[in-house]
């Protein structure tokens, strides 16, 4: 399908085109979390048969750095998935101008990654031969071709958001820890109780005081 001007204009293609590189920074931050996360399984030890024994490799110690890292790309891509789910959220309200943009608003609903519960019920295979048959008759949408430069500006934008993120929950888990800590100190520590008077104490004290 060639883009027309009321094509490049129309809200629903810029809503798809929207959502597709979403969608895209999502996957890029996905391949990167999953990176992360092989990389802390293989440092932790495996345990390796051998004739008549097992026996476990010794593994490094997994660097803190690491874990925090992965926990950043894996709050990352939390953003950036989000960031797609709101747009086809705002779909209803957007209204197609031409058929590219009723072919791009099918595009969304089908392609949309979300947690359904069968994939192959209704009416997911019904909008999706809808969508076929309108490519058919108009045409397909233009290829989506990313680009490197708004990708990377995008990551960039998702990491530096859930490094936030994450230092925030650090320093609210370490208050709370240092909270806990007190709380257990004052509970568990225990002071002398003042020594009572004897009888014969108290006695000389009265004496001394009625002379």
């Amino acid at each position: 399908m060639a883009p027309s001007s009321a094509t490049k204009h129309d809200p629903a293609m810029v809503l798809w085109a929207t959502w597709r590189h979403a969608q895209h920074t999502s996957q890029v931050l996905c391949r990167m979390q999953q990176r992360l996360e092989t990389r802390i399984i293989s440092n932790t030890g495996i345990q390796v048969l051998t004739p008549g024994k097992v026996t476990k490799q010794p593994a490094p110690v997994v660097a803190s750095e690491g874990v925090r890292q992965y926990a950043v790309a894996l709050e990352a891509e939390v953003l950036a998935v989000t960031e797609a789910l709101k747009l086809q959220d705002a779909l209803p309200e957007v209204a197609a101008l031409s058929l590219a943009g009723i072919l791009a608003k099918l595009e969304v609903i089908v392609g949309a990654d979300r947690d359904i519960d069968d994939p192959t019920d209704f009416p997911w295979p019904h909008l999706a031969s809808v969508l076929r048959d309108l490519k058919a008759i108009a045409g397909d949408l233009p290829p989506y071709e990313p680009d490197r430069t708004t990708t990377r500006a995008d990551v960039a934008r998702h990491l530096k958001q859930a490094t936030e993120l994450v230092e925030a929950v650090e320093t609210e888990e370490a208050a709370e820890h240092l909270r806990q800590t007190a709380t257990s100190f004052a509970e568990t520590s225990t002071f002398p109780e003042p020594a009572e008077k004897t009888a014969e104490f108290q006695e000389a004290s009265w004496r001394r005081r009625s002379r």
